[in-house]
């Protein structure tokens, strides 16, 4: 059964080129629709199903002509299993509290957000982020979307220090995560890693079958990460499909579809 995303509200269009910020050399468009007001929930969890990822109350995705670099991927929550450093990188967290919070910036996650970005990000498209372009990436939506704050044990009974945030989704089979920022300076925590790990746990927890990661592009040191969780699906030609590890290895990977077979 093949679900089609509904076009009669949406309207596509397709950015200019640009260089591509993952793959020196390369040059970048993407198409993107606004989501809608009255349906934006159902058609975020359509396009995201489709490879789109959210960016406020737009959704995108790679169109390049010339290069597919860029692959969608998610995480099968039930059949994920913890590896021994993944369960070290848990154990070196245990002592941070999680907090799920209402989509609104505050002024304490910002100062977090301009330290990460500083430290890792210092030449990348959010470097120059001010404080209303952060409120507009937090607030201005129309989906089914929340912060998770993560936070050191308190030292003098009130909240303790923020260390990590991300922005979610909640989507219908799943949860994506939007955007995540950390204290650059706690490396031996592992904080990104650490976030994808506690999403596994908590999608399991609430019964979702997947963690949307966005985009994996093999060959960047920005996105390469993600390779290291496995079990890993990637959005092909015929759908979701389980990513080897000679796929890895030999840069076989498939294209992506507008439309998607149903699990």
């Amino acid at each position: 059964m093949t679900q089609h995303v509904p076009t009669r509200q949406l309207r596509f269009f397709m950015t200019s080129v640009a260089p591509c910020p993952y793959l020196p050399g390369k040059t970048e468009r993407k198409v993107f629709a606004n989501l809608p007001f009255s349906d934006g929930a159902h058609v975020n969890d359509e396009l995201t199903v489709a490879g789109f990822r959210r960016s406020q109350n737009i959704a995108y995705r790679p169109a390049c002509e010339a290069c597919d670099a860029c692959v969608s991927v998610r995480l099968p929550v039930p059949e994920f299993a913890f590896t021994r450093s993944q369960r070290k990188v848990l154990t070196r967290n245990a002592d941070l509290s999680r907090s799920l919070v209402e989509a609104e910036a505050t002024t304490e996650q910002f100062q977090l957000l301009r330290r990460y970005l500083t430290t890792r990000h210092p030449t990348g498209g959010m470097s120059d982020m001010g404080w209303l372009d952060y409120v507009a990436m937090v607030e201005d939506t129309t989906v089914r979307t929340h912060l998770i704050e993560y936070r050191l044990a308190s030292t003098d009974g009130g909240p303790g220090d923020l260390v990590a945030v991300t922005l979610t989704d909640l989507l219908k089979d799943g949860l994506s995560m939007v955007y995540s920022f950390y204290d650059p300076t706690m490396e031996r925590r592992s904080l990104g890693r650490f976030a994808i790990l506690d999403h596994i746990r908590q999608a399991a927890q609430v019964g979702l079958p997947f963690v949307y990661l966005g985009y994996w592009v093999q060959g960047s040191d920005k996105m390469d990460y993600k390779s290291g969780f496995r079990p890993m699906e990637v959005l092909g030609k015929l759908g979701w499909a389980r990513l080897t590890d000679q796929e890895t290895q030999t840069e076989t990977l498939p294209n992506r579809p507008i439309t998607t077979t149903s699990d």
